[in-house]
């Protein structure tokens, strides 16, 4: 057995997504499992640098997890000829700066998403990546869920016949600030800091939609600020200049149809957080981030309106749950192994920059197409 150790520059671990998915959930159970075992017999070691603004913050991080390496100098650990791999999980003003001095010292990056704040940023990444010959990611969590794994699975297989409709409502309530601290940093509500949701969710719904159903062609949205007045983590208040709900529709290659709700000013009353619902000629289905639900033709029902009656069917009840089959991983640290592998082994991988560069598209076209009130095409991204 050989050990192949990977050093990875971590930029942006001291917030909630970088702290608890990719470094504790992705890259530290891949320590505690052994590292990621490959077929040759050889084990990748990944070896994080934890890299931020707070010296206080990620000592703290260093000594709870047990890792010896943390800087505030991202100039000298991109100089470090043993680092090998850029990450960056920082707010999204921040990235493309830094993720432009990474390529140029020759590390392959993986980034979050959005991986610029416009569409003219995240070409240049991608295209910088790409004449620099580094390995590139882009974050697509999403993909590796439970549900929507489930949910391939029965693209693949036919189960839908013709798929005419998606439909996805996505979002909680999160708190002002005011009399209960809110669960999302305040930056996520100014847009001179990068925030909105349509820039934060539309990628994600871009590769999940180009990923099983097919290339998004036209979009057609509606951005609001609902909640123009919140207050901060100092307990200070702010206006809200972000757009906190995002309303979409969305045509798809081969006629689909698919319409995104997307809110942080609704109360949940779904099963989970996220859901979709697939309807097709043969069969629909219902898929959140773990469950995922069938119905198909031979056993649909046939309800009858009448809204002189209360309604009698069990509706709920008429679906199947699809099955596990299989152990599903965190989301997110399955595609770190995958990457890893890409990385050390050139293992086919196929969501780099370019990909994340159509979600950013995504989000401008809907931000614009809300602006002008009007529906716009989605050019497809030249390389």
């Amino acid at each position: 057995m050989t050990r192949t150790t990977v050093r990875i520059a971590m930029n942006g671990v001291t917030g909630r997504m970088g702290h608890r998915q990719h470094l504790v959930r992705s890259l530290l159970a891949l320590r505690e499992q052994g590292g990621l075992h490959l077929a040759d017999g050889t084990v990748v070691w990944p070896e994080p640098v934890l890299v931020g603004r707070s010296p206080h913050k990620l000592r703290a991080l260093a000594e709870r997890h047990g890792l010896r390496d943390w800087t505030c100098d991202l100039d000298s650990v991109l100089a470090d000829g043993t680092v090998d791999l850029y990450f960056d999980a920082q707010v999204t003003a921040a990235r493309v700066e830094a993720v432009k001095k990474a390529i140029a010292a020759g590390k392959h990056v993986y980034v979050e998403k959005p991986t610029a704040g416009d569409l003219a940023g995240a070409r240049e990444l991608a295209r910088l990546a790409r004449e620099a010959g580094v390995k590139n990611g882009v974050v697509q969590d999403k993909l590796f869920l439970p549900g929507l794994r489930k949910l391939r699975r029965l693209v693949e297989g036919g189960f839908f016949g013709r798929i005419l409709s998606v439909r996805g409502e996505f979002g909680y309530w999160v708190f002002e600030g005011d009399w209960q601290r809110a669960q999302r940093p305040s930056w996520n509500y100014r847009a001179e800091d990068g925030g909105g949701i349509a820039a934060d969710m539309f990628p994600h719904w871009e590769y999940v939609l180009h990923e099983l159903f097919g290339p998004v062609r036209t979009v057609q949205a509606h951005v609001t600020t609902h909640l123009p007045r919140r207050w901060d983590e100092a307990g200070a208040p702010y206006d809200a200049t972000a757009d906190d709900a995002a309303y979409g529709i969305f045509e798809l290659a081969g006629g689909i149809v698919a319409q995104i709700n997307s809110s942080w000013a609704v109360r949940v009353h779904r099963d989970e957080l996220v859901e979709f619902q697939v309807d097709g000629t043969e069969g629909s289905a219902v898929a959140g981030l773990r469950g995922c639900r069938v119905q198909h033709r031979s056993a649909t029902p046939k309800p009858v309106w009448n809204p002189d009656l209360p309604a009698s069917e069990p509706f709920r009840a008429q679906w199947q749950d699809v099955p596990d089959n299989a152990d599903f991983d965190n989301g997110f640290k399955a595609q770190w192994e995958l990457f890893l592998r890409h990385v050390v082994r050139d293992e086919p991988w196929r969501w780099d920059l370019a990909a994340g560069a159509r979600g950013v598209q995504l989000a401008e076209l809907a931000l614009r197409s809300s602006a002008e009130g009007r529906r716009l095409d989605v050019p497809e991204l030249s390389p």
